[in-house]
């Protein structure tokens, strides 16, 4: 597994990449052919992020955690990642379909946890006209939302903007 860590806005130290390594071996368990993760570490404002991205065939998983300090949340994302894993473990085996994921045994701390599948409870239909990002900006705050589906008068696709915590826009292009 190539394990790939950055850090953004700080240098990453020999001893941090060996703890994010470490840890990652965690996660590695549950794969049979995981290829690579991808760990941005980023230092801002006094808050330390850890974000990881484990790209899988079709699928991808990700985790971000902040905490004051870089180890805790290394260690916080990569429980996270875990525990995602475990809870759709046969979901994503099945969008895999090829038993990249190993065997769990279930522990007992999952079967005290009763599990309820989510389930679509409203559709909406809605015609959408081309318009510019900017102006599907202007609609996503106008109807209050954190995101808005739009066509893109400029590539004729169906994208997605939405507000980042941060306070910036990130847009959702598909790729073909």
């Amino acid at each position: 597994m190539k394990i790939i860590v950055r850090g953004k806005n700080f240098e990453v130290t020999d001893a941090l990449r060996e703890w994010v390594e470490k840890k990652l071996g965690k996660i590695e368990k549950y794969f049979n052919n995981l290829k690579e993760v991808q760990v941005v570490l980023v230092v801002s404002r006094g808050r330390h992020r850890a974000e990881v991205t484990i790209p899988l065939d079709g699928i991808v998983l990700r985790g971000e955690e902040e905490t004051g300090d870089m180890y805790s949340s290394v260690d916080l994302v990569i429980d996270k990642l875990e525990k995602q894993i475990k809870k759709y473990k046969t979901k994503i085996d099945k969008k895999l379909k090829d038993g990249s994921i190993k065997d769990l045994t279930v522990s007992q701390e999952s079967t005290e946890i009763e599990y309820k599948e989510p389930k679509i409870v409203r559709t909406k239909r809605f015609a959408m006209k081309p318009m510019p990002v900017e102006e599907a900006i202007l609609q996503m705050n106008l109807v209050g939302h954190n995101f808005f589906v739009f066509r893109n008068s400029e590539t004729d696709m169906i994208n997605v903007v939405y507000q980042r915590k941060d306070g910036n826009y990130g847009l959702i292009e598909p790729e073909y």
